[in-house]
């Protein structure tokens, strides 16, 4: 199950029934878990921790120093969880010594050709990253966000659980949950993901609630601070709207409006 060109180094842990392809380069200080397929091709460098079933294809390159002329090579991360998906291509830098010292990916994430996620960055569970998207540093991305092809996240921005994010929106503020964005003037709001919700099993209750606070945030003319009021009243009644709220509270750049 390791073709016999692939080069690992004498330190590097590599769980059972892993599969390795040829000419792939696995380095120092690295992990695999358990039933991890590797394709031919494929760099991985350490410090990295991979868990168990992923699939990595062809030419990926997981765990080199991130690109920040700040890092001096002090010892930082890649964490990666289980199954997940990540394809040709693919760019994934491990932290910074001043920016937390690990980027994390977590479980079930499709990362699909050409993606790069820089250092620091924080990735959920369940998330879609389709062809050509791309994160700057320091970027936290929550469970089941999407983000379609060709799109982009400044560093440090924030983006809310449930988000979608359509192709070519290049994103400069954080972006609450449940919240579509689309390519316009550097992205917009253009409403809640509420075909997203439906899938995942939202009943009606829980996206009417949804959407009247997006009327809030977005459409009601009210200052953000005001929006904040009224949408703390809404949570009594809508861990939903808890969930918006929370974000907000914690959101450190301008607020996608």
């Amino acid at each position: 199950m390791i073709h016999p060109t692939a080069q690992i180094d004498p330190s590097a842990i590599v769980g059972a029934n892993v599969s390795i392809g040829a000419y792939s380069v696995i380095g120092a200080d690295v992990e695999i878990g358990e039933g991890t397929v590797i394709g031919p091709h494929v760099v991985i460098e350490g410090p990295t921790r991979i868990g168990r079933d992923n699939r990595i294809s062809q030419f990926a390159s997981l765990g080199g120093a991130p690109q920040d002329k700040k890092f001096k090579g002090e010892r930082t991360e890649l964490v990666i969880g289980d199954r997940n998906q990540i394809r040709e291509y693919v760019t994934i830098n491990r932290g910074t010594g001043d920016g937390g010292g690990v980027t994390q990916i977590g479980d079930d994430n499709w990362i699909l050709a050409y993606v790069h996620i820089a250092h620091d960055c924080k990735i959920g569970n369940n998330t879609v990253f389709s062809n050509y998207s791309a994160l700057a540093g320091h970027v936290e991305i929550g469970d089941w966000v999407v983000m379609a092809g060709f799109s982009g996240a400044h560093q440090f921005c924030k983006v809310g659980a449930h988000a979608f994010i359509g192709m070519g929106c290049l994103l400069g503020s954080d972006v609450p949950p449940f919240v579509m964005m689309a390519n316009e003037q550097r992205g917009r709001p253009r409403g809640i993901n509420s075909e997203g919700l439906k899938r995942r099993g939202f009943d009606a209750t829980r996206i009417s609630a949804i959407k009247r606070a997006y009327r809030t945030l977005y459409m009601a003319g009210l200052t953000l601070a005001d929006a904040r009021e009224q949408l703390a009243a809404q949570a009594a009644d809508s861990e939903d709207v808890r969930a918006m709220l929370e974000f907000l509270e914690r959101s450190e750049r301008a607020l996608a409006r």
